[in-house]
């Protein structure tokens, strides 16, 4: 038994945001964000939070999935923008959906989120600690972005994906996931500073810091290997993916990764361009996206790949 989905889900904030609106509080423009990233315009909350969202995506998943609530052994939410530092976001969803059988916690490894929560809970599935659960990657990356920046925060927006997992025959066939903790201050966002009776310091908030170069040089290298990692544990090629979904960061890693990859970009689903870089949220965003539209048939096979803050990456081919 592996851990495969049986339903999706997705939420976005109900604030549109456009390049152009942008442009009238910074020294930017549409052309100058889309054509370097590909991004038109993103959703930014205004009374949403990163739990309602992450709530409603996974309503929306288990409506799909046909599961009830109490059905649910585990959820996991994949974020680094919690509400709060404890509780997790995911003992929130879960009172929030009445999950009493649920244990429930969150999994911090940025734009890697949604892969590792899958890769966790498959673990669990394998061991038999576990036959049912809710997945959720879910950012408010608007709170964490100096809005000054424009080379930064231009790139960033809010919302929500889940996906609901069972223990099944097929699903999940091949995965592989890592870290680079050497290269982590390429893309980094700092908690409080110590703050106590010895060290007294003024009250600050830290906003996401980005080397765009150094993120992308790893984002093209490690992506392609890590996909040709799980291709070759399958005995696959690439040309036998139906669909490649991508962590949403910028168009230009996705068409590098589709050149080396030598696979036509038709391949490779694009949810950027109305949703900006929703780190963990960005892939199960995307997989709810093609699945609602019908692009998804029973047997393909997809290939979902998540990279970004750590630095982290994590790859999985399943079976749909």
């Amino acid at each position: 038994m592996t851990a495969r989905i049986i339903g999706t889900g997705s939420c976005l904030p109900e604030a549109i945001v456009t390049n152009d609106y942008l442009s009238t509080i910074m020294d930017t423009s549409d052309e100058w964000i889309s054509s370097r990233t590909g991004i038109k315009e993103r959703h930014l909350v205004k009374e949403e939070t990163t739990a309602s969202l992450s709530l409603e995506a996974g309503r929306r998943a288990l409506a799909e999935a046909g599961v009830a609530p109490e059905e649910l052994d585990m959820i996991i939410v994949g974020t680094l923008t919690g509400d709060y530092i404890t509780p997790s976001t995911a003992c929130e969803v879960q009172a929030g959906l009445g999950a009493v059988n649920a244990v429930a916690f969150d999994i911090n490894a940025a734009c890697a989120g949604f892969l590792f929560s899958l890769h966790t809970v498959n673990a669990y599935i394998q061991c038999g600690m576990c036959r049912t659960a809710l997945l959720i990657g879910a950012e408010t990356l608007s709170r964490i972005m100096d809005w000054g920046d424009r080379s930064t925060c231009v790139l960033f927006g809010d919302g929500a994906g889940a996906a609901v997992v069972q223990a099944q025959e097929g699903g999940l066939i091949a995965y592989d996931q890592g870290s680079d903790g050497e290269k982590g201050k390429y893309l980094a966002c700092r908690n409080r500073t110590n703050n106590n009776p010895l060290v007294q310091t003024e009250k600050n908030y830290s906003y996401t810091q980005m080397d765009g170069q150094e993120v992308y040089k790893f984002a093209v290298t490690y992506v392609p290997n890590s996909i040709h990692k799980v291709l070759e544990k399958a005995g696959l090629q690439p040309e036998d993916i139906k669909y490649y979904l991508l962590h949403q960061a910028n168009l230009r890693i996705i068409q590098a990764v589709a050149k080396r990859l030598k696979i036509s970009l038709d391949r490779f689903p694009i949810s950027l361009d109305h949703c900006g870089n929703v780190s963990a949220a960005s892939v199960p965003i995307l997989l709810d996206d093609v699945n609602r539209k019908g692009m998804l048939q029973k047997g393909d096979k997809i290939i979902l790949s998540g990279f970004g803050g750590g630095l982290t990456w994590g790859t999985c081919l399943i079976e749909w």
